[in-house]
């Protein structure tokens, strides 16, 4: 019996069921001549190389890594369960993150569920916080009725993230947590009050990070410069270990970022036209081994299934778009994010 048997049953399994690997006509029709037990065809090269049964086993097994998903959302209230199977079945593993106390809960939750490849975030996100200075309107992707919470319960998020870091590592970082000005207040005072209350639940949530020593997801919304400072005013609080999820900035911006040692994460943004931005030139500053994958779902779907609800499974788009602006090979680039993901979450 071939010592790749069990690889050949991968490939039957997803061309049966038009997975990943199904999609891609020529390499279908060269894994059949393989499974047939004749060698692909004469010059064909797949990805720029032939084809052979150790690179076959390579590709089999590239592992996809959703670093910012939210299927723990009330977009995936009636299918959850079913999108996570999939995932795991194509190898696309990922971290929900929460924005509340709600949503984080639920985000272990569902990391509990699985052995490996399901992953939390825990952490209040600066529009979830209750202020009272701006009217913010309910979600209903998020939850059904908007649920503010009007301070950061330190130990209560803490024995969150205690009892699931402890316990089979399913708590991977304090996310997602910064500023956002995108609703404000319209008079001065109100605005300065506002960004205040925003900054004070950052330093809380960057003292638990710190305590725990667990990485930061960064969420950062029309208030770079001020998030920058608050870091370089507060170098105790600044994470070893952080991610500027999806960022939507300027290059001069993201080299302070980059300054920190951080990482980037790219989503279907990615794929806009937003002015004053410009994201190629973006995407090729940032090195290789700072880039992470995501996608950021329900939202930001990328093309060309704008208008859908987006889930983990577009996330070999975002990759596919990424490789080419840094023009290289997609599977360089999302071995690379991998394992930049692994490093950064630890898992």
């Amino acid at each position: 019996m071939s010592k790749f048997t069990n690889e050949k049953k991968s490939v039957k399994k997803q061309i049966s069921r038009g997975g990943e690997i199904g999609k891609h006509d020529g390499f279908k029709i060269h894994c059949q001549q393989w499974l047939e037990g004749s060698s692909p065809s004469s010059g064909t090269k797949i990805l720029n190389i032939k084809l052979t049964e150790k690179i076959l086993r390579l590709i089999i097994t590239i592992m996809y890594i959703d670093t910012h998903a939210h299927l723990n959302f009330n977009a995936f209230k009636e299918d959850s369960s079913e999108i996570i199977e999939k995932c795991l079945t194509d190898n696309i593993w990922m971290i929900n993150v929460g924005t509340q106390y709600i949503t984080s809960k639920r985000a272990v939750e569902m990391a509990r569920k699985h052995e490996q490849g399901v992953y939390a975030a825990i952490g209040l996100h600066p529009m979830s916080l209750e202020t009272g200075l701006v009217k913010i309107k309910a979600d209903p992707n998020e939850t059904e009725e908007r649920i503010g919470e009007k301070q950061f319960d330190y130990e209560k998020y803490k024995e969150l993230a205690v009892k699931n870091v402890n316990n089979g590592g399913k708590v991977v970082a304090i996310g997602e947590i910064g500023l956002d000005y995108y609703w404000r207040p319209k008079t001065q005072i109100r605005k300065k009050l506002f960004k205040q209350k925003q900054k004070e639940l950052l330093l809380e949530q960057l003292k638990l990070a710190k305590e725990l020593n667990l990485p930061v997801i960064f969420h950062c919304r029309m208030a770079h410069q001020d998030l920058v400072d608050i870091l370089k005013e507060n170098k105790e609080l600044i994470p070893e270990k952080a991610v500027a999820h999806g960022f939507v900035g300027t290059t001069e911006e993201l080299e302070q970022y980059l300054e920190f040692g951080f990482s980037v994460g790219l989503n279907g943004i990615i794929f806009k036209n937003i002015e004053g931005i410009n994201f190629k030139e973006n995407i090729k500053k940032i090195p290789l081994e700072k880039i992470l994958l995501e996608t950021d779902c329900p939202y930001l779907t990328p093309s060309p299934f704008e208008g859908e609800r987006n889930t983990p499974l577009n996330l070999k788009y975002i990759a596919q778009r990424v490789a080419e602006t840094k023009n290289i090979r997609p599977e360089i680039l999302v071995e690379a994010a991998t394992n930049n993901a692994k490093n950064l979450f630890g898992i």
